[in-house]
């Protein structure tokens, strides 16, 4: 055999150990994206207590200037509107939260079961 087929070998020969050594290391990487950290920290920030105050202020005084500004000019009003509507959006997680909505909810709840039986003869001539 020459020297380049012998290393070859050796060098197949040693992959699977290497890659046992390795392979913990991959397990023990966190499996999060770099970027879910921010993410989450402005989203936290949108729906945490102080976002809900500001948008219940911001709420407020929009229409308080709305009713009784009295004469506002065009941009005073479309800013007015822009304040209102940007109070609504962070308030709006808070609102649907009221309706029992909390985020994604895909399946049954537990203890929640679906009937697999078959109808009997009664339930037959309702479907």
């Amino acid at each position: 055999m020459s020297p380049k087929n012998v290393s070859f070998t050796i060098a197949l020969l040693a992959m699977p150990f290497v890659l046992a050594t390795v392979a913990p290391a991959f397990a023990s990487s966190g499996g999060s994206l770099p970027w879910e950290g921010p993410l989450q920290q402005i989203q936290e920030s949108i729906t945490g207590p102080v976002a809900g105050a500001i948008a219940l202020a911001a709420v407020a005084i929009a229409g308080g200037m709305l009713i009784f500004g009295g004469e506002l000019n065009d941009f005073a009003r479309r800013l007015v509107y822009v304040v209102l509507v940007a109070g609504i959006l962070l308030g709006a997680t808070n609102i649907v939260g009221l309706f029992g909505a909390t985020g994604a909810s895909i399946g049954l709840p537990d203890g929640q079961f679906t009937s697999t039986r078959q109808p009997s003869e009664g339930e037959r001539i309702h479907g």
